[in-house]
C-alpha cells in the first residue's frame, strides 16, 4: 500500500499543505501512520477520502458538517447520496447549457443570413428561436395526419388503374376537400409572419396566406403596416386573433 508525506497527499488531491494539517487538527483526516521521525503518513484510502472531503467542502458544507457526515456508520451511503444528486444537477445544468449554446448558434446562423445586422434583425431571430419548437411541432401534427390520407389516396389511385373501379377514388376526392380546409384553418390560425421591411409581426388573411407562393419557411405577402410585398418570415403565433390581422406587434 503506498503511504505518502503531507506534501505529497496535499500535491495529488490539489489543496496546501495547511490544509491538510487542519483538516488532521478537526479530526476529519487523521493520518494512517508515522514515520520514525514522527511525519505524518497517508494511505491511499486516506488520500481517497481526502478527495471526497474537498468535494464535499466545493457544495459549501461546513467542516463540522463534513466531520459528522465521516464520523456516521453509514457515511458511504450518504456520500454515494450526495455524490448521485450533483450528478444529476450538474446533468441538468450541462442540458441548459447545451440548448443555450443551440440558441446561440441558430442565432448567429440567422443572422448570417441577414442582408444587414440590426437590433430588429436580432429581434426577429429571437422571436423565431423562441418559437422554434413550437413550429416543429405544428407542422410534425400536420405531417402525421397528412401521412395516412396520402397513403389512402394512392390506394384509390392503384385500386381505379388495376380493377378500373373508380368509384373510391371519387369518393375520396369529394371527402378530401373537408380535410384541406381544416388542414389550412389549423395551420393558418396558428402561425403569424415577420415582415423584413418594418419588423413588424402580422397575421394575413387567410385567402391570402393559402394563395400566397412561399417555400417552407417563408410566404409572399404584403405587410399590413408598411405595404412591403415579398416573402416574410414564419413564425408561430404568439397570442391567437380572430381578426385577420396582428397577434400583438413589435415596433420597428
Amino acid at each position: 500500500m503506498s503511504n505518502y508525506t503531507t506534501g505529497e497527499i496535499a500535491k495529488r488531491c490539489g489543496v496546501s499543505v495547511r490544509t491538510v494539517q487542519y483538516y488532521g487538527v478537526k479530526g476529519i483526516l487523521t493520518p494512517t501512520d508515522l514515520t520514525e521521525g514522527g511525519r505524518w503518513l497517508y494511505s491511499e484510502d486516506d488520500c481517497k477520502k481526502l478527495k471526497i472531503v474537498c468535494f464535499l467542502r466545493e457544495l459549501d458544507l461546513s467542516l463540522d458538517k463534513i466531520g459528522k457526515l465521516m464520523r456516521e456508520a453509514n457515511s458511504e451511503e450518504v456520500i454515494a447520496l450526495i455524490l448521485e444528486e450533483q450528478r444529476c444537477q450538474l446533468a441538468e445544468e450541462l442540458g441548459e447549457k447545451r440548448e443555450k449554446l443551440e440558441r446561440l448558434q441558430e442565432l448567429q446562423r440567422l443572422l448570417g443570413k441577414s442582408e444587414r445586422f440590426s437590433v430588429e434583425s436580432i429581434g426577429d431571430a429571437a422571436h423565431r428561436m423562441e418559437n422554434k419548437k413550437k413550429m416543429k411541432k405544428l407542422r410534425r401534427t400536420l405531417l402525421l395526419t397528412g401521412i395516412p390520407m396520402t397513403l389512402a389516396e394512392w390506394g384509390t389511385v392503384l385500386l381505379w388503374i388495376f380493377t378500373g373501379i373508380w368509384l373510391p377514388f371519387a369518393v375520396y376526392t369529394v371527402a378530401i376537400v373537408p380535410y384541406a380546409l381544416w388542414v389550412s384553418r389549423y395551420y393558418f390560425t396558428r402561425v403569424a409572419y415577420i415582415c423584413p421591411q418594418c419588423h413588424q409581426i402580422f397575421v394575413p388573411s387567410m385567402k391570402q396566406a393559402f394563395w400566397a407562393s412561399h417555400t417552407p419557411t417563408m410566404r409572399k405577402l404584403s405587410c399590413p403596416y408598411c405595404g412591403y410585398h415579398g416573402f416574410c418570415v414564419e413564425t408561430y403565433r404568439r397570442e391567437e386573433r380572430t381578426d385577420g390581422n396582428a397577434d400583438g406587434h413589435r415596433s420597428a
